[in-house]
């Protein structure tokens, strides 16, 4: 890849997503996440948690718990389909599929199956706040 305006890219070294820790969908693909092979270290951090306002200062927090949302070593930031096509590239088995799922044949379909999971849980998240401005927030078994 040639280096871009402002010189080549540094490497990514480390990712942190950012997940919705009251979502079923999202404490399960946090889980199978962490059970893949890495060749990217991945951090996961609750979404507007006190953690993520401390680390990521510069965030829109609220924003974070619309959609994931994966912040790199450098201070990238991924949202939504890229950060999915991100978490992908991080893992051994993925990569390739990262890869294709980036082209502008592949991203529609990536964009597709974001949508579609985001449907999924809407319909399966209990809402945040109901309210009272309080998150019910499962345990780790979900």
């Amino acid at each position: 890849m040639a280096p871009g305006p402002g010189g080549p890219h540094p490497p990514v070294r480390h990712l942190t997503v950012l997940y919705d820790a009251r979502c079923p969908l999202c404490l399960h693909l946090r889980r199978w996440l962490e059970r893949q092979r890495r060749l990217v270290p991945l951090s996961f951090v609750p979404a507007a948690s006190e953690e993520a306002r401390s680390r990521f200062p510069g965030l829109d927090h609220a924003g974070t718990l619309d959609e994931i949302t994966v912040v790199g070593d450098r201070g990238q930031v991924y949202r939504g389909t890229s950060a999915w096509i991100v978490c992908l590239w991080a893992l051994a088995e993925y990569r390739p599929t990262a890869h294709r799922l980036s082209t502008p044949a592949g991203r529609p379909l990536a964009r597709a199956t974001v949508l579609a999971a985001a449907k999924y849980r809407s319909l399966t998240a209990k809402p945040c706040g109901a309210g009272d401005g309080a998150c019910a927030v499962p345990g780790p078994e979900g």
